[in-house]
């Protein structure tokens, strides 16, 4: 079985996000960069299933600059066999174009499972694994807290409701998007990342694919979000009362 996983390059998530000076988007350079932890997550996920004789080749895909080498190679660091790089220049693709994108690398490589996070930490759109299912015409389990295969060829997945836990079983070829509480990704070792630098990443250009990936929505401004205004404290009761009656307008 053929698991594809697809990863993204994004800013790190301990680093403090700052707009740019003409509000056009936010500072990317000289800033620290990595693997969306979602992603990463969806990445272990593949690994553990290998591990377990479940699957027999992991693919990390990723579609972006040449920099975007670095997070397969994490990937492949993390137990992925072998990567694919769909290069541009363009580092904001929009979800439809992306998904439209592995739709093509699926229909060359004719994976058994397309594996990512539920949604990247920089736009936050959560809908590339949606449209990925949709174009594909494969049965999706999006937010997956667990995954388990069955002999019948079909994968039991737990995912997170708002009335709690839902198990639903879906057949094989499949999209799965992953959720924080799967599992704790690994830190690929060093005898692991050094032999990821041998592992094989074929680069695409992404004229080839014949896809218009012009983006259709126009980002108009950038702004740091409001600050928040202090707190007060209050004397009594009857004072926190009062201000939430009078001030606050919420009782």
């Amino acid at each position: 079985m053929k698991a594809l996983v697809c990863v993204k390059r994004v800013i790190d998530y301990n680093v403090k996000i700052r707009v740019k000076a003409d509000k056009t988007g936010v500072e990317t350079e000289n800033v620290k960069m990595s693997m969306n932890p979602f992603d990463e997550i969806a990445v272990e996920e593949a690994v553990r299933m290998k591990e377990k004789g479940l699957i027999d080749e992991i693919i990390v895909l990723s579609i972006g600059t040449d920099k975007s080498q670095e997070t397969i190679r994490s990937g492949l660091a993390m137990g992925g066999d072998r990567g694919i790089l769909v290069k541009t220049d363009n580092e904001q693709i929009e979800p439809l174009n992306v998904g439209k994108i592995i739709q093509t690398i699926c229909k060359k490589e004719s994976p058994d499972m397309v594996i990512l996070g539920k949604q990247a930490i920089d736009d936050d759109c959560n809908q590339t694994g949606q449209i990925v299912a949709t174009l594909l015409g494969y049965p999706q389990a999006t937010f997956a807290s667990e995954v388990k295969k069955n002999d019948d060829n079909t994968i039991d997945v737990t995912r997170e409701v708002d009335g709690g836990l839902e198990t639903i079983r879906i057949a094989i070829p499949c999209v799965i998007t992953t959720d924080l509480r799967l599992n704790e990704p690994r830190y690929a070792s060093l005898p692991n990342i050094m032999k990821a630098k041998q592992k094989k990443i074929e680069v695409v250009e992404i004229q080839t694919f014949g896809i218009d990936i012009k983006n259709r929505l126009d980002i108009l401004e950038v702004n740091e979000p409001p600050e928040r205004k202090p707190g007060i404290k209050v004397q009594d009761v009857e004072s926190l009362v009062n201000k939430l009656k009078n001030e606050a307008k919420i009782l």
